[in-house]
């Protein structure tokens, strides 16, 4: 007989990849919580987990009830949080997903005037999937374009071109975008690890792009550009240190790049947990004025 409790614990394990993991987040005994996913296997007799050496993945009929079920756990999770908005006390754990160096003061203040409520913080500049996830609230950086999500806007910033003095002097500064194919390109990759293979020009259109390191994360490529490893495309609050003390130089200023929004995303549903709410009301708040601002060019 299907029971919330056995699709939240099956979630919990689904997100974690690891029934370790979910046992502590759960807080139950790592053997009960083997044993339960065990007996949900066998009740729908199909395996849901492949059992690899250092993570479960998701069979096929895995991914199916990891969907499903999200979205069942979800609709109860609002009928409950509707009845008990009687009281409106923001409460219970709120899943975050952000990425940047900027939040620090947001939580601390947050936690202080928010007793009741237990933050679980996820860095990442991956776009996860809210529902899916079990994710409260996220960061986005770029257009939303998913319906079902609500966006506040937090701050906009340029994405530029930049590369190292030293990079520089040995292979040239580009004077076109033609001239960027000919150069190694610090590039990003997504989800299914396939690297971006253009550059966007602000006039529109894009310039294609090549290059032998790909990362995920914007720190990773900023260091290696400030390496001389070649050119990077990032947002330029996020070098803004780098740029005043010449550790990094623009390159093609005046034509590569992209004006980006940042914004808060959460799930659009007829109610909105408080804790949902306080939180999103106090990132608009201090990350709208304390975010390093796009770096201002003479």
């Amino acid at each position: 007989m299907p029971n919330t409790d056995r699709m939240r614990e099956f979630l919990e394990v689904a997100r974690a990849g690891s029934i370790s993991q979910a046992a502590r987040q759960l807080g139950m005994p790592r053997a009960t919580l083997s044993r339960r996913i065990t007996a949900l296997e066998a009740d729908l007799a199909v395996r849901l987990l492949h059992r690899r050496t250092t993570r479960l993945v998701l069979t096929s009929a895995g991914k199916m009830l990891e969907q499903q079920a999200s979205r069942i756990v979800a609709d109860i999770d609002a009928a409950w949080a509707s009845v008990r908005q009687l009281d409106d006390v923001p409460r219970g754990l709120l899943r975050v997903s952000m990425t940047g160096p900027y939040f620090s003061k947001l939580f601390t203040d947050f936690l202080a005037d928010y007793p009741e409520i237990q933050l679980a913080v996820q860095s990442t500049t991956r776009h996860v999937d809210l529902l899916a996830e079990g994710v409260d609230v996220a960061m986005r950086i770029g257009e939303i374009k998913d319906a079902d999500l609500i966006a506040r806007k937090l701050h906009s910033d340029r994405l530029l071109v930049v590369a190292s003095p030293a990079y520089l002097d040995q292979y040239g500064m580009p004077s076109k975008p033609s001239e960027i194919t000919k150069h190694n390109c610090l590039t990003a990759f997504s989800d299914d690890w396939l690297p971006n293979k253009t550059w966007p020009l602000l006039s529109g259109g894009s310039v294609a792009i090549s290059g032998r390191l790909a990362a995920n994360e914007i720190g990773l490529a900023r260091d290696a550009a400030l390496n001389g490893l070649g050119l990077a495309l990032l947002p330029s609050a996020a070098i803004t240190k780098e740029l005043t003390a010449g550790l990094l130089v623009p390159v093609l200023l005046d034509t590569v790049g992209k004006e980006i929004p940042i914004s808060i995303v959460y799930l659009d549903r007829d109610y909105i947990e408080p804790k949902v709410r306080v939180f999103v009301d106090r990132a608009v708040k201090v990350i709208s004025s304390e975010m390093p601002k796009p770096f201002k060019f003479d």
